[in-house]
Formats: C-alpha cells, sequence, structure tokens
C-alpha cells in the first residue's frame, strides 16, 4: 500500500466516522423528539383527566357547601324567630307591669299616687283627733 492509497483509506474512515457521527446526532434527535412528542400526549391526556376529576371534586364540595350554608341559614332563622318571640314576651310583661310606659305617664301615676297618700293622711289625722270635751 502506498501513501495515496493510506492517505485515501484515512480520508474515508474520517469520513465514514463524520457520517456516522451526524447519524448518530439526528437519531438523538428524532428519538428525544419521540420521547418529548410520547410525555406531551401523556401529559395532555393526564392534565385533561385531572382536570376533570377536580371539576366532580368541586361540584361536590360545591353541593356539600350549599347544604352547610343552606343548614347555618336555617339556624340562624330560628334563633332570629326565637329572639322576636323572647322580645315579644318581654314586652308583654313590661307593658303588663307598667314599665313601658313613658316618662310623662309615671309623673301622671306618682302625682295620683301622692294625691291619694295625703288624702288617706288626712283621713288618717281626723280619726286620731280626740273629740274635745264640752264644758257644762
Amino acid at each position: 500500500m502506498n501513501n495515496i492509497e493510506i492517505i485515501k483509506e484515512t480520508a474515508a474512515t474520517a469520513e465514514e466516522m463524520a457520517r456516522k457521527v451526524w447519524l448518530a446526532g439526528l437519531g438523538a434527535y428524532g428519538k428525544g423528539f419521540e420521547e418529548v412528542t410520547g410525555r406531551f400526549e401523556t401529559l395532555s391526556t393526564d392534565s385533561n383527566k385531572l382536570f376533570d376529576e377536580l371539576v366532580v371534586k368541586g361540584e361536590k364540595l360545591e353541593t356539600e357547601g350549599k347544604g352547610k350554608v343552606k343548614e347555618v341559614t336555617t339556624k340562624i332563622s330560628a334563633k332570629v324567630t326565637t329572639k322576636a318571640d323572647i322580645e315579644a314576651r318581654i314586652e308583654t310583661v313590661r307593658t303588663k307591669l307598667g314599665l313601658n310606659n313613658t316618662v310623662s305617664d309615671s309623673d301622671e301615676k306618682i302625682a295620683e299616687l301622692n294625691a291619694k297618700i295625703d288624702a288617706l293622711t288626712a283621713a288618717v289625722a281626723k280619726l286620731t283627733v280626740k273629740p274635745v270635751a264640752k264644758k257644762a
């Protein structure tokens, strides 16, 4: 083998090696693209599935939440009604005891009571006065 043949063989080997490196890089790109595409499809499917699951869970929680709100609203309404009933009863008792009268009504009642006390005091005073003895 002469030098020219050795150079041609070395060049062919180098060219073949360069071609193989190029093909390996191209193969790596293709494999990576397939992997990414597969993962993307899996993620897309999984994310759609997860989204649907979250929607179902959200609907369930919404229904439960509405039920709880209705329950609390009912309890509050019952307490408000009970409170109104109690306040009405207290008002009735206050009226019967005369505690709901205005200040002027109280002043009038006090004046009436004072007049009655004065009248009773005068009556008692008349009863306790000793008759004066008559001189003969």
